[in-house]
């Protein structure tokens, strides 16, 4: 906690300063212009890895970049990604997959996950993309993860609105960490190009 004491003061002494007039501007405006959806793991950040500023991008992080499909009961992802494209407004969403990603790893390696029902439940969101990828390994999963999570994203009426009209695209990604490479891939799975 220290570390994340001594951080703000030097985010309030070195960074704020230089940024005041884009941060007293964020106050009054919220209109970011993509919605991304990334993994909660600590190495994969999104801002870093766009190069965004503040204000730019809406976050969301879920363990796995997972998206559940488009249901009937309260659901924290669903009402972001709502907000993002109804509300907000974005133009883009990427889905943004990563190299050893611990989610993926569980599935691909069928660790046992009896201990930790949460979990469990979660990852049963990435279950079409186990089923595409079986027995190929945690790349393969991760890839076809990022596009099962985009056939879900598809199902929530606002992206499935907002698609029809033309007023928003999505995106998959797959980050490396080790290199820092971002491949965009097709609906085959396969990458296009690099966004490196």
């Amino acid at each position: 906690m220290h570390d994340l004491a001594e951080g703000v003061a030097r985010f309030r002494r070195d960074v704020f300063p230089a940024k005041e007039g884009l941060f007293a501007r964020l106050a009054g405006q919220h209109s970011p212009h993509t919605l991304f959806i990334g993994c909660s793991d600590a190495r994969v950040v999104p801002e870093l890895i766009t190069g965004s500023e503040p204000g730019e991008l809406f976050v969301v992080r879920t363990a796995g970049n997972l998206v559940p499909a488009h249901g009937t009961g309260p659901d924290g992802v669903a009402a972001s990604v709502e907000y993002a494209v109804a509300v907000l407004g974005v133009r883009d969403v990427v889905v943004c997959g990563h190299s050893a990603c611990g989610a993926m790893t569980a599935l691909a390696r069928g660790h046992d996950l009896s201990g930790t029902q949460a979990i469990a439940g979660w990852l049963r969101h990435a279950d079409a993309a186990r089923a595409r990828a079986a027995r190929t390994g945690v790349e393969a999963l991760v890839r076809h993860n990022v596009l099962a999570q985009l056939a879900n994203l598809a199902t929530h009426p606002s992206v499935a609105r907002a698609l029809a009209e033309r007023t928003l695209t999505l995106h998959g990604w797959v980050y490396d960490i080790p290199t820092g490479r971002v491949d965009t891939l097709a609906p085959t799975g396969h990458p296009t190009t690099s966004a490196s």
